[in-house]
């Protein structure tokens, strides 16, 4: 952590000192964390699938009931500062993983590229590359299931 009062807050506080809005502007909107996944019980790891939420809009790759999210999807992640456990399954690219982790933003998060568009342009949105619920054989999650 920067202790540099000039420093961007996102390098300047820990995310249990993030305000609410500081919180939701560390999402790069990446649409990942909403995708699918495969957890082996025995071993914990975790796979992802190129399959949606039926919550997230493709087009948008924006959550399309974020306020009632969890009780609409009740096993949605839960992020919070406390979440070690949840931090771990989140894509390596993700700003909460980094920074849960200490390492900096890419430079393709648009806080730092200031251009809410740089997170597609870099490959890492689900934009175009993943399927919703409905076009999906949910019984057979695992014919979906990709190396992160």
């Amino acid at each position: 952590m920067n202790t540099d009062a000039d420093a961007p807050f996102w390098q300047r506080k820990s995310l249990a000192e993030l305000d609410p809005e500081e919180w939701e502007l560390l999402c790069d909107g990446c649409g990942r964390c909403c995708l699918h996944k495969l957890v082996d019980v025995e071993t914990g790891s975790v796979r992802v699938t190129a399959v949606a939420c039926r919550l997230l809009d493709l087009d948008r790759v924006r959550c399309s009931d974020y306020a009632n999210r969890h009780v609409g999807v009740p096993e949605c992640l839960r992020l919070s500062p406390e979440s070690d456990a949840t931090f771990a399954q989140l894509p390596n690219s993700c700003a909460y993983r980094m920074r849960w982790e200490g390492r900096p933003l890419a430079d393709w998060h648009p806080l730092v590229s200031g251009d809410p568009e740089s997170v597609r342009r870099a490959g890492i949105s689900v934009w175009r590359k993943v399927i919703g619920e409905a076009d999906a054989d949910l019984e057979d999650l695992e014919r979906y299931a990709y190396e992160d």
